[in-house]
């Protein structure tokens, strides 16, 4: 963990993101000409690294905001036991990870840390730790479970610091979080995902928006059926379930898409 005269102040972060989403209506098509043809299925994360056992939120953000300083992606998530953890890197063997959480260790960005498996199992770590399902109906579920536990978590334009997601900031964790690893913007997001009708969308597919005029995607929710997603909307609000039945989100609206 960080020392303490750094542990303080601000809110939560994960992953950084790209693209920008704020609100600015406009009247677009379900598939553009730029849906991607043949979209590439998404990578599996590797080993990664778990440190940190927060009471506060505000610290977890705080350290992973460090752990983004040397180049690690990481993502904060609450565990049963009340505490907030921190996961993070990408590495293809527990040998890789190991090393890089004890540079860590030595340079004092971190106390103690385990590594995790790419099944989500992390032995002795502490709090419930989620083993991510191997069947789609298992990780669908999983996917709408981590997203739900956001709720009211502060928007923060670029999601990299310390005031909370933007909108691909926090469908990347929660996919990360899952052991999928998704891209940074939502516009690349959008690109490598598999294009499907909304009518055939499932819980933990994504939605695109465009939200900035032009006919670029530029804001990300993740589906969780019935009409209904979550995401981070704009700077003011905390991440929230908003409906496709909103004029604005209809008009907004670009495509679905999924990567399972």
């Amino acid at each position: 963990m960080l020392s303490r005269h750094r542990r303080g102040a601000s809110v939560a972060a994960a992953l950084l993101a790209l693209a920008a989403c704020t609100r600015a209506p406009r009247r677009t098509v379900e598939r553009p000409p730029s849906s991607p043809v043949g979209a590439r299925v998404i990578p599996r994360l590797g080993y990664t690294l778990q440190a940190g056992a927060f009471a506060k939120v505000e610290n977890a953000a705080r350290f992973a905001q460090a752990l983004q300083v040397q180049g690690l992606e990481a993502a904060y998530y609450g565990s049963e036991d009340g505490l907030y953890r921190v996961r993070f890197g990408d590495f293809a063997t527990k040998e890789k990870a190991r090393a890089r959480g004890e540079a860590l260790k030595a340079a004092g960005v971190i106390e103690t840390f385990w590594v995790v498996a790419p099944n989500g199992s992390a032995p002795g770590a502490g709090g419930r730790f989620q083993i991510h399902p191997e069947d789609e109906k298992g990780l669908r579920a999983s996917l709408v479970e981590t997203a739900t536990g956001y709720l009211g978590v502060p928007y923060l334009f670029g999601g990299t610091t310390e005031k909370g997601f933007d909108c691909s900031g926090l469908t990347g964790a929660v996919y990360r979080l899952n052991g999928l690893k998704l891209p940074r913007s939502s516009q690349a997001q959008f690109e490598v995902g598999r294009a499907v009708d909304l009518d055939d969308a499932r819980a933990g597919d994504l939605l695109f928006f465009a939200t900035n005029g032009g006919g670029r995607v530029s804001h990300v929710g993740l589906y969780l059926g019935d009409g209904a997603f979550i995401h981070a909307p704009r700077p003011g609000q905390g991440i929230r379930r908003d409906r496709l039945s909103d004029r604005y989100y209809q008009r907004a609206f670009m495509g679905a898409r999924s990567y399972l």
